[in-house]
């Protein structure tokens, strides 16, 4: 009689946060959570002009040369930093990439090339999110998302690109591993 395969996780790539930590969702903080982001965010939003042809859409298109360095100085120093002996002068850059993880037992910002757990807030320790969009946020469209147990903040998150989605997603999440926590007794 032939065997059949009986898969270790009822739905692929899901297990109970009782078992293992899963990775759900990554997003990429934004240069609008930085001070020079907001400000170009800000220069950006200037309407003065006609039809496309406005300022704010000139100086994002002359701003291109200024900003990718930005982004991608942060990588590469990443790497160099990763290298043995020769870099040594780039180790405070080592940790200069950053993601927000979302994971079936908490949300954590993790930092560098090899992700690593730099800070976190478990779901027991929040029960809303507030969403805080700083002046030149709004062009890229991001905001911070500021987690609260009662009135105390407990966590930040800054620059989350399309903060409303990220914050629903993350509270029905929440809602499931605190209800099944409270089921369980």
């Amino acid at each position: 009689m032939p065997t059949v395969a009986v898969p270790s996780q009822p739905i692929a790539g899901c297990s109970p946060s009782s078992v293992q930590e899963t990775t759900i969702m990554t997003i990429w903080p934004s240069i609008a959570g930085t001070d020079i982001g907001q400000l170009l965010g800000r220069l950006f939003q200037i309407q003065a002009g006609v039809w496309v042809f406005t300022v704010g859409n000139l100086l994002a298109l002359l701003s291109i040369p200024l900003v990718l360095p930005l982004i991608l100085n942060k990588f590469i120093l990443s790497v160099l930093a990763g290298i043995p002996v020769i870099g040594i002068p780039f180790l405070p850059f080592k940790s200069a990439i950053k993601r927000y993880v979302l994971t079936n037992r908490r949300v954590i910002i993790a930092e560098g090339m090899i992700p690593k757990t730099a800070q976190y807030v478990e779901f027991d320790r929040f029960d809303a999110i507030d969403i805080v969009i700083r002046p030149g946020q709004e062009w890229y469209p991001a905001g911070d998302l500021i987690f609260r147990k009662g009135n105390s903040e407990s966590f930040r998150l800054v620059g989350v690109r399309r903060p409303e989605t990220f914050k629903q997603t993350v509270m029905k999440t929440r809602n499931v591993f605190v209800g099944i926590k409270k089921a369980q007794g």
